[in-house]
């Protein structure tokens, strides 16, 4: 084996070790949204404080995956292709860890909902949005490990449905607000916990976008989806 194979092999090998990583962090990150939404649905304020605990598991990975790259671009000297590579693991562990903190402000939202008292029939709404997010980053996932450009394309394609969702459940809040200012708290928490899903997804359609730019060589952000699909 040649210098240059040798060092292609070890690079290889680095990559598929830090990409496992990733792909881990991101299962992490999965479970917290279902612990953190199953929290809040179920008014259970020991399993939201486990999501508040277990960020902290979510932090150590974003910082060891990020040593691991750095050491990457030092040891392989990685070229242009291999380079935007790594760009792509570092921005995708640290959309993941942004999730991770979205996951804890919900969990703080069912710890709050869990002292006063909720109303169920609220929840509607909420748990059908954040089965969808929760898709999304599967999916994301999914497209991240295997380069799948065409899985990105249609996990962005969902993330219309999910804004349409927290549209809605805005337009609800604020009708029961109005309807009874007693409900109001809880209103206003589910509203946060809305939001923060609503910035999950769109967290996950970054991850397809750098699939794309990965994959295609393209830079698709900020572009509609109609200009999206002729990219592709």
């Amino acid at each position: 084996m040649t210098t240059g194979e040798h060092i292609s092999h070890k690079f290889d090998e680095d990559v598929e070790e830090v990409t496992t990583s990733v792909l881990n962090m991101g299962g992490l990150v999965v479970q917290q949204i279902e612990k953190s939404v199953k929290a809040l649905l179920a008014g259970d304020k020991e399993m939201a404080e486990e999501v508040i605990e277990d960020d902290l598991k979510v932090n150590t990975f974003d910082v060891d995956i990020d040593e691991m790259c750095n050491s990457i671009i030092v040891m392989r000297q990685p070229t242009a292709t291999d380079l935007r590579l790594i760009m792509a693991i570092i921005k995708t562990t640290s959309d993941l860890e942004r999730m991770g903190d979205e996951a804890k402000r919900i969990a703080r939202q069912a710890i709050d909902i869990s002292k006063r008292g909720a109303f169920p029939e609220q929840f509607d709404s909420i748990e059908q949005m954040s089965t969808r997010v929760i898709g999304m980053l599967n999916k994301a996932l999914d497209a991240f490990a295997r380069r799948d450009v065409d899985e990105s394309f249609n996990v962005i394609q969902v993330d219309k449905k999910v804004d349409k969702d927290y549209e809605n459940l805005v337009r609800q809040q604020i009708t029961y607000m109005m309807e009874d200012p007693r409900k109001i708290p809880v209103a206003i928490d589910l509203l946060w916990s809305s939001r923060a899903l609503e910035r999950i997804g769109d967290r996950a359609c970054n991850i397809c976008e750098y699939v794309i730019y990965l994959v295609k060589g393209k830079d698709v952000r900020h572009v509609e989806i109609k200009e999206l699909k002729k990219h592709l």
